[in-house]
């Protein structure tokens, strides 16, 4: 697949406050293995977001990434990590 690939600020600095293992998992595939995809299709959980035909999301572990497909162009817009876990939500209290 040839698209012209594309990072928002608001994602870079997603990407920048990431814990380290997100940071490594999130960067290997946005900017390495994205490029070895043959279609958009096949991007893990790929959910169009509401009614508009330019905007998606797709999972990657844990991670929601968010992008704007317009053409032959694709850009990352956002990272939204999963919620933290708070020992109160598995105990009830």
């Amino acid at each position: 697949m040839h698209l012209e690939v594309r990072y928002s600020r608001p994602f870079l600095v997603d990407l920048q406050h990431l814990d380290r293992a997100g940071y490594e998992r999130i960067y290997e595939f946005v900017f390495f293995e994205f490029d070895q995809l043959d279609r958009l299709e096949d991007l893990p959980s790929l959910k169009q977001l509401g009614a508009s035909p330019l905007f998606y999301r797709f999972n990657i572990d844990d991670f929601l990434v968010a992008i704007e497909v317009t053409g032959h162009f694709v850009k990352f817009l956002r990272i939204i990590p999963p919620p933290p876990i708070e020992q109160s939500d598995w105990t009830g209290e």
